[in-house]
């Protein structure tokens, strides 16, 4: 039920105070109509007794307490959803953004509130399949797995847009028969960053099994929090009702959590840790958690958050409560992107804690658990002999050392690094393992089981 007033009493930046409200709720959508007939929008924030608060989308300037007109609408934000998203950019309310979308609205099959439903945790099923992202990096050492979340930490000048554009295009999970579908998200980002984005997912096709949402810097706080919202309501819709994968990529959410401090000192409320709003846990939370698979569903939702640390400190709130929600980190390394090496994924520091369960036979090989573990062992090994080089010099090196100093060298080269356009599949990946794993003496393969060594060691090389 639509219920009108003209009553405000007070208008502060983007927010605005209305008194005299009865049965308002929180989150509730709201018209304010100017005297020049131009009608802005706007969400409640809270309410108290016969007060509300509400923020503004398109911002205040130009309000007259006095002659606007506030309308509640008695319901919540709500996407239209349709398999006519596919192909198609948003913005952060949902309509098609211009100039990257100019086709009209899409006719919605439903209207569905952004902030979805709680999942019953033991409808929650284990992730348990292999996703396929063509780095290296990724799909043999930190496997990502269907209904995992799994963020990348970047930091300011680290290539995380290309890296996201990337997985963007490359995704793909291995089965004939599987639907599957990247939901895309961009937080706060410039607009020729937006235009980097959708000309690549145009010109390599990715953008016809792709739902974008795009949120740009200039755009309001209130609707950058409601952007990610958008985006994994597509998602779900598309996955537990379509019985789609969908790989949902949102970045980057450290500019989402500076908005969420932006909005919460208009409120005036009281700055936790670095000035983030206590709830900043609960919040990102309420975003994470969207992620997974349900029992007797046939879709699944796969997270990947990327967010820029602020002067690389992985102590910082953002990263800090990230890692504690979601399943592991995939860290990008300035020192390699000085190096480079792309994508500069430190390996040693990333984890993936249900890599375990994406991979081995018939799922990925069943030499990819041995052969990831010998390549770590190797490539720390390498680190190790590196850093005795920088103090001894290569000279003082054992021949076993500098056979290992080789070896961590060609693994960043050849491994590690990749071209921006190149996608690798994980046989490429695993045999490629192999081949660098013949730099060094085959006694040293400690951690490979004899039968794989007699299957893929080459006979000549024994």
């Amino acid at each position: 039920m639509i219920k009108e007033y003209t009553t405000t009493v007070e208008i502060s930046g983007p927010l605005m105070l209305v008194e005299g409200v009865t049965e308002v709720g929180f989150e509730e959508l709201v018209e304010i109509e100017l005297p020049t007939g131009e009608v802005r929008h706007g969400k409640v924030l809270e309410v108290d007794s016969h007060r509300a608060l509400v923020q503004l989308f398109e911002g205040s300037s130009g309000t007259d307490l006095a002659e606007c007109r506030v309308r509640f609408l008695g319901k919540g934000v709500e996407l239209g959803v349709s398999t006519e998203m596919l192909g198609r950019v948003f913005d952060g309310q949902g309509r098609p953004r211009a100039p990257f979308d100019t086709a009209p609205p899409i006719v919605p099959e439903k209207m569905v509130n952004i902030n979805g439903s709680p999942i019953n945790p033991y409808a929650r099923d284990y992730p348990a399949e292999f996703i396929q992202t063509g780095f290296s990096s990724i799909d043999g050492i930190n496997t990502l797995v269907r209904g995992q979340k799994l963020p990348v930490f970047s930091a300011s000048g680290l290539p995380h847009s290309e890296v996201a554009a990337q997985i963007a295009r490359q995704a793909r999970v291995l089965g004939r028969d599987e639907s599957f579908a990247v939901v895309f998200a961009a937080l706060g980002i410039t607009f020729e960053e937006a235009d980097y984005f959708i000309s690549d997912f145009k010109a390599t096709g990715a953008m016809d099994r792709a739902v974008v949402f795009l949120n740009l810097a200039d755009d309001p706080a209130i609707e950058r929090i409601a952007t990610p919202r958008m985006a994994l309501t597509a998602a779900e819709y598309l996955a537990y009702e379509k019985d789609m994968h969908i790989l949902v990529i949102l970045t980057d959410m450290t500019n989402y959590c500076d908005a969420l401090r932006e909005i919460s000192a208009a409120r005036k409320e009281v700055p936790g840790r670095r000035g983030y709003p206590g709830y900043l846990y609960t919040d990102l939370a309420s975003i994470y958690e969207r992620a997974g698979r349900i029992k007797g569903r046939k879709g699944s939702i796969t997270q990947i958050p990327i967010l820029t640390m602020p002067e690389d400190d992985k102590t910082h709130p953002i990263p800090d409560l990230t890692g504690y929600i979601t399943e592991g980190q995939l860290i990008l390394n300035r020192e390699l992107h000085k190096k480079g090496v792309y994508p500069p994924m430190d390996v040693m520091e990333s984890l993936s804690r249900l890599k375990d369960k994406g991979i081995g036979k018939d799922k990925t090989r069943e030499d990819h658990a041995d052969l990831f573990n010998q390549l770590m062992a190797a490539y720390s090994s390498g680190k190790q002999a590196r850093e005795l080089s920088v103090i001894l010099g290569v000279a003082a090196l054992s021949p076993l050392d500098r056979r290992f100093l080789e070896f961590a060298e060609e693994f960043e080269k050849r491994y590690i690094s990749q071209e921006e356009h190149e996608d690798r599949s994980i046989e490429d990946t695993l045999n490629l393992g192999w081949e660098l794993l013949k730099l060094l003496p085959r006694e040293e393969m400690k951690r490979i089981r004899p039968e794989y060594l007699d299957r893929y060691w080459p006979a000549e090389k024994n």
